[in-house]
């Protein structure tokens, strides 16, 4: 296991991949497929890169709310016709893409988990109260990133219209309890294949301790920590994470 803090270094500078992949791109609870938008433009060149949108408003009814995001990714996967991904998850959508890993071991190669739930997180998924109160949403939706800059109206829109809505504000609940109670720690050590963690040194969701325990617990993992960068380093350093993602699926 290793322990990288990082830094974009010239040697990155005209890198090229050599090997393509199938990569799928798996967003968070309050995510959408924009926030991939300039790691899927990066990979794009050489891989086949796929970005579904989780039916996260689905999952109203009954329980096992994960296990069905689980199901649509399998089905998604085989509507594709796609071949041992890689896995990129951040947030809930690592937790997704793990239980997917999990499930189905010889299926995916590799697995990138950035802020990802799974083992602890601190979620906005909860309880919204003042739900009318646009400035209370933008304040909570900007305590998420480290890099203030990347939040704009149309995120903050996306969160206030979810939580307007009571259907979306039960699944999102019901989302958010399902995966605080699926503990994956016992499993973890399960997966054998490589796993690349990279995470905001400040990431107030899923904090550093959290990668910390990911490491130890994945037998094949390696973690870089990335400084001045909240839960979605994707947005908030896309070079250095995208440089991250290219070595590793490169190796």
């Amino acid at each position: 296991m290793q322990v990288q803090v990082g830094k974009l270094t010239e040697q990155y500078i005209g890198h090229c991949l050599t090997q393509t992949r199938d990569v799928i791109l798996l967003h968070g609870l309050f995510g959408n497929l924009s926030n991939w938008k300039e790691t899927q433009q990066h990979l794009s060149v050489t891989h086949r890169v796929f970005s579904p949108e989780l039916p996260l408003f689905e999952t109203t009814i009954g329980g096992n709310h994960l296990g069905r995001l689980v199901g649509f990714l399998e089905g998604y996967i085989n509507l594709n016709q796609i071949k041992n991904p890689v896995l990129i998850g951040n947030s809930l959508g690592g937790h997704v893409a793990l239980l997917y890993t999990l499930k189905y071991p010889d299926r995916v190669s590799k697995l990138v988990l950035t802020g990802s739930s799974g083992l602890y997180e601190n979620t906005f998924g909860g309880t919204f109260p003042r739900v009318k109160d646009y400035d209370y949403i933008r304040s909570k939706v900007s305590e998420v990133f480290d890099r203030k800059e990347v939040v704009d109206n149309a995120m903050v829109d996306y969160v206030f219209d979810i939580v307007k809505h009571k259907l979306k504000v039960l699944s999102i609940i019901g989302l958010a309890r399902d995966a605080q109670k699926q503990n994956l720690a016992s499993h973890l050590p399960h997966i054998q294949i490589p796993v690349l963690l990279i995470w905001g040194l400040q990431d107030i969701v899923t904090p550093p301790a959290v990668a910390n325990e990911f490491n130890a617990l994945l037998p094949n993992a390696t973690l870089h920590y990335i400084n001045e960068c909240g839960h979605a380093p994707m947005m908030e350093q896309p070079a250095l994470f995208n440089s991250y993602v290219a070595d590793f699926l490169a190796a």
